[in-house]
């Protein structure tokens, strides 16, 4: 097993690689383009939705000792997706039968990659059989290029959904969450019907990153050719809910004539919504979530909230539980290289009993 200061060492030689650059899109297969490239993956990722929607089925073998999973995840945010999904997979996995310890580190979402990579070291030092990252940064990706290179432990990125095209066939064991890019095409043309495609709207990102480009980019570029969409202003936020309100306050004092705020997260819709409740503007602006989670599902019901793009948030622990059982069955033949949750949109439109169908469904293990 190698040490926890080898292992530090390593890691922060990674401190020496510059800042990613904006705007990589080659650096990424979108989900469809992956499919259409590899078509036996899309047969692949069918069958493996299909039992993703389906109970849970118990393992006919055992193990010799528990499965062991570390998951290092920016949970520590407004946004419930990160710990319903740890949960979610906790569930599952107990039944299916499958033993397991599961170590959680837990960070918020602008955190330093120091202390990012000092989790990293630690999470590594227990010599794991599976560990849960993200990736949003440069930094991310020579982290999972040094552990793809070790061999040990296999790698499962959650809230990505687009595979590195540079790993060549040296992937990942598995990329999993809710994709990005079809979640703002569902979201923009919802937004499109409520707006009449006539917007001057204020762009908040998250953090500098993979989230921001392929949900606030995208945005950006899928309104750029209706000649009655105007960007305004645009902010990184640090998914901060402070920071969030902040530059709404000053965009509208600036540009009091923006009509619509694209949030790219929930915890910036939340502190958005602080900011129009402040300037009494919550009538005149509107204002979209990203994910469905509780937080914004309460602030739909309040009125604060227009409309969101749902996740069915569990399908993503579920997926996890379920690729790392087939692996242990020697079945990892039936594990898509990448597997994406589905959507609903929904608004304060949207009819109760459909609200709760969704509900039942999306939150089925962390309810």
């Amino acid at each position: 097993m190698l040490t926890r200061r080898w292992l530090l060492g390593w890691i922060l030689t990674c401190l020496l690689i510059p800042c990613w650059a904006q705007g990589e899109d080659q650096n990424y297969w979108s989900f469809q383009e992956y499919l259409d490239a590899f078509p036996q993956q899309r047969s692949l990722s069918d069958a493996f939705s299909a039992r993703i929607r389906q109970p849970a089925e118990p393992l006919n073998s055992s193990t010799a000792r528990p499965v062991q999973i570390a998951m290092l995840i920016p949970d520590q945010q407004i946004s419930d997706y990160w710990s319903r999904n740890r949960k979610t997979l906790g569930l599952r996995l107990q039944e299916i039968g499958l033993p397991f310890t599961l170590q959680n580190y837990s960070f918020q979402p602008a955190s330093t990659n120091r202390k990012q990579e000092l989790q990293l070291a630690e999470a590594l030092s227990s010599d794991p059989d599976y560990l849960i990252l993200t990736l949003n940064t440069l930094r991310h990706r020579v982290l999972i290029d040094k552990i793809l290179a070790r061999g040990r432990p296999k790698l499962i990125l959650m809230n990505i959904t687009t595979p590195l095209k540079y790993r060549g066939n040296k992937q990942p064991f598995f990329y999993v969450g809710f994709d990005h890019g079809e979640g703002t095409r569902l979201l923009t043309d919802a937004i499109n019907k409520m707006t009449r495609e006539q917007a001057s709207y204020l762009m908040l990102y998250g953090t500098r990153g993979y989230v921001s480009q392929a949900r606030g980019d995208e945005f950006i570029r899928l309104t750029s050719n209706q000649p009655g969409f105007t960007l305004r202003q645009a902010f990184y936020t640090d998914m901060s809910h402070e920071k969030a309100s902040q530059a709404v306050l000053q965009a509208l004092k600036a540009k009091p004539d923006i009509n619509l705020i694209y949030a790219c997260t929930t915890d910036i819709a939340l502190g958005a919504i602080d900011a129009l409740k402040k300037l009494n503007r919550e009538d005149k602006v509107i204002l979209n979530g990203w994910g469905g989670g509780s937080a914004e599902l309460d602030a739909l019901a309040q009125g604060s909230l227009d409309l969101t793009v749902m996740r069915m948030n569990d399908d993503n622990g579920v997926a996890i539980a379920e690729a790392i059982r087939l692996d242990q069955e020697g079945k990892a033949d039936q594990v898509p290289l990448v597997y994406s949750g589905d959507f609903a949109v929904i608004d304060q439109k949207t009819p109760t009993a459909e609200l709760e169908r969704l509900k039942a469904h999306a939150f089925r293990y962390s309810k």
